[in-house]
């Protein structure tokens, strides 16, 4: 079996508490969806994302009235907070004020180099970094005209710039990414960027889509890179609730033994020998084992006959029948069960094995 490439050593930076580069596990992200001026609704979105493993979040900052909220929202969640920042240098330094752990700015459009200047001394005081975001919809215009689109030499270049004008102001607390909806462009542009600089890298493939192809498409980027042991940060871009993006996240590090946090899901496509209402399961299930942290591999299967068999690796399992099935654990035969009893007790053993109780449960078997 072919391995995985050695990661690439990046210099470590901190969001709060969270190690970023120098070696440290691939850090997941998510952004919110919420108007940031509303510091209720932001604050209850990030508790959810804290819930299903986000570990940094980034927020929107479009003026002094999101500024004024943010120290609020840092005070009342417990992972690190990224201000989004773009054109006024203004609001950057009220989010640094504020408390924020990192920035995420390009320095070439929030004003001239005085502004720069400004941004750059008061981050390196609070010793908080500042994600340099470099994006093909919004590539300079002297680097369209020059490369005719955004092409990966040209997105590393518009890095590369946006890098020197921090590091004038001596300014080193830099991490980098290079997003484009284009999949095999995104790959291109952070492995050039790969070769050029030790700055850490946030990965991600832009504008990706529905969960179905933007799914696909991060799975394939993102997944690519990792397999090349490129990458520091994560997120999984996807048009829905930002909640849904961590689970994907997590199963792509997952599939690429990178890390192991949470349920890895194993379940059967069905065929004709399914005799239950088997889909409806599986996702009734996938839903409840979302909040699960401790590495377990849960297999559900649609029949009998092949099920234990086919999830012998697995933790536990169930295999469902014509109105009966097996709860299993390692292959082997635990208990027989009747079909409406089959996804209850899983999620009792579950509870059981991981030591975690399952939110958000009906039916809580007394």
């Amino acid at each position: 079996m072919e391995s995985i490439s050695a990661r690439r050593t990046a210099r470590e930076i901190r969001l709060g508490d969270v190690r970023v580069g120098g070696g440290n596990p691939v850090v997941v992200q998510s952004m919110t969806n919420t108007d940031t001026r509303d510091g209720k609704a932001t604050i209850a979105q990030i508790h959810r994302l804290e819930e299903v493993g986000c570990e940094v979040v980034r927020v929107a900052v479009p003026d002094g009235e999101a500024v004024d909220q943010l120290a609020h929202i840092k005070k009342s969640i417990r992972i690190p907070l990224i201000a989004d920042i773009h054109f006024d240098h203004r609001l950057a330094l009220g989010a640094l004020r504020a408390g924020v752990d990192g920035l995420r700015l390009n320095p070439g459009n929030i004003g001239g180099p005085d502004q720069v200047a400004r941004v750059a001394r008061e981050a390196r005081q609070r010793r908080v970094p500042i994600r340099i975001g470099v994006n093909s919809g919004s590539l300079e215009k002297d680097l369209l005209e020059r490369h005719g689109h955004p092409t990966p030499e040209a997105m590393v270049e518009s890095a590369l710039r946006h890098i020197r004008l921090l590091e004038d102001h001596d300014f080193d607390l830099i991490k980098v990414s290079l997003k484009s909806s284009d999949v095999l462009h995104t790959i291109a542009s952070y492995r050039l960027l790969a070769q050029r600089t030790d700055y850490p890298l946030h990965l991600g493939v832009t504008e990706a889509g529905t969960p179905r192809d933007g799914t696909i498409k991060s799975a394939l980027g993102i997944g690519i890179l990792l397999f090349e042991g490129i990458g520091d940060t994560m997120r999984v871009s996807l048009t829905s609730q930002p909640e849904e993006e961590i689970p994907v996240a997590y199963g792509i590090l997952r599939a690429l033994r990178l890390r192991f946090r949470g349920v890895e899901m194993v379940s059967c496509p069905t065929c004709g020998r399914t005799e239950l209402d088997f889909i409806p399961l599986v996702e009734e299930a996938e839903r409840l084992l979302r909040p699960i942290r401790t590495p377990l591999k849960v297999a559900i299967m649609g029949c009998v006959v092949n099920g234990p068999g086919e999830a012998r690796e697995a933790d536990v399992g169930i295999a469902g029948g014509r109105g009966k099935g097996l709860l299993f654990k390692k292959g082997e035969r635990i208990e027989t069960l009747k079909e409406s009893e089959l996804l209850d007790r899983l999620m009792d053993e579950v509870e059981r094995m991981t030591g975690e109780r399952i939110p958000h449960r009906a039916g809580r078997r007394t």
